[in-house]
């Protein structure tokens, strides 16, 4: 019998390990689910507690997503290729709603790098220089993480060797991300999304 199912699980668990709370919580004294935009993400991390906390927050958050994608199909030969994609899926989804706190997280950017570094390098590459180039200039990190997100989505259409369920996962990812900002869709709209400028990080402003 297969296995699986518990990777799976294992999967989401990885994903839900909640790597900007235990930073802020452990290292720092703070809660970032009150600070900030109250996310549980690297950008979060780096507006209320600077780039020595951001940098571990992503790291750790890329390799939740890599690191079961990556080891998980080799440990039961019977999975199916199918699974390799709930697997990442799992990862991302336990990021955005974590268990251990009360299924809050993050917005899946950095564990849905993680993921795509596994699976396709060169659609992770593109959604990295896409996240760049849209950085540069919007200076707006939730425009530049849903331009990323739609690169790597057009992206799946078109890479070799993907199959159909290579193909729907890279839509999910898409979707699912875009889905994420939702909040920051409609202050983007409003013109009150912040801007990446002298003051990020020290007024409060949401993202």
């Amino acid at each position: 019998m297969t296995n699986a199912p518990l990777f799976a699980l294992a999967a989401y668990v990885a994903g839900a390990t909640p790597s900007a709370y235990w930073i802020g919580r452990f290292l720092y004294g703070k809660d970032l689910r009150t600070l900030g935009s109250c996310n549980l993400g690297a950008t979060n991390a780096l507006r209320v507690l600077g780039w020595q906390a951001a940098v571990p927050v992503v790291v750790l958050d890329i390799f939740k997503g890599f690191a079961p994608v990556w080891w998980f199909p080799g440990l039961d030969d019977r999975t199916a290729v199918w699974w390799t994609v709930i697997y990442g899926a799992a990862a991302i989804v336990g990021h955005v709603f974590s268990f251990w706190v009360r299924f809050r997280g993050g917005k899946g950017v950095a564990t849905s790098a993680g993921v795509l570094a596994a699976v396709a390098p060169v659609a992770a590459i593109a959604g990295a220089v896409a996240w760049v180039v849209a950085l540069a200039v919007t200076r707006t990190v939730s425009l530049a993480s849903i331009v990323a997100a739609s690169t790597v989505g057009v992206a799946g259409l078109f890479l070799p060797g993907l199959g159909v369920w290579g193909k729907v996962f890279f839509g999910f990812i898409a979707v699912f991300v875009v889905w994420a900002h939702r909040s920051n869709i409609r202050r983007v709209l409003a013109g009150e999304e912040p801007r990446i400028d002298a003051n990020f990080g020290r007024d409060g402003a949401v993202e």
